[in-house]
């Protein structure tokens, strides 16, 4: 990590695993945990003021998006412009880009929450499910004819991982 803005909330300062890789041009203020081998790409804001905000192993958060009062789980996605309130994202899910996730949302594992989709507060996504369209409805992935596997593949955690470790200046 090479000098991301991170700010202090009543004496409370981010925390962020030695293993993780923070763009210096994220914002991360008050109770913030990134834990290892998890990336914060430029724009990014992570504001753990009125709840903490935890990054788990192996998430990553795209470029742009904001997460406020949020939980992610291991191996996470968060696609670029997404913004998440108080909620919660389970190991493994997807959350597309210029998704919008209100407050009090938990989505289960292995869910695939497409582009664009917003998701009204207090909705409860079951694990394996296909999240599409304003509002969100979910259609477990075994009922849909998209190819699950593929898109987790191509949007390996993995893959970020790596990627984020070849971009020397950018962290």
């Amino acid at each position: 990590m090479v000098d991301s803005r991170e700010y202090a909330f009543e004496g409370i300062r981010p925390e962020i695993h030695a293993d993780a890789r923070v763009s210096q041009e994220a914002t991360l203020v008050g109770d913030v945990r990134v834990d290892a081998d998890a990336s914060i790409w430029p724009g990014v804001v992570l504001r753990g003021d009125v709840a903490p905000v935890e990054v788990g192993r192996e998430s990553h958060v795209g470029d742009n998006a904001v997460l406020h009062a949020v939980t992610l789980g291991d191996r996470v996605m968060v696609g670029h412009g997404a913004v998440l309130n108080e909620a919660t994202v389970d190991d493994g899910a997807l959350v597309g880009f210029n998704t919008t996730v209100n407050a009090e949302v938990h989505v289960g594992e292995r869910c695939i929450v497409a582009s664009g989709t917003v998701v009204p507060q207090g909705y409860d996504i079951p694990p394996e499910s296909f999240v599409r369209g304003v509002p969100a409805r979910a259609t477990p992935l075994a009922e849909t004819t998209i190819d699950a596997e593929a898109i987790f593949e191509d949007y390996s955690t993995g893959g970020y991982t790596d990627l984020a470790a070849r971009h020397e200046d950018l962290f």
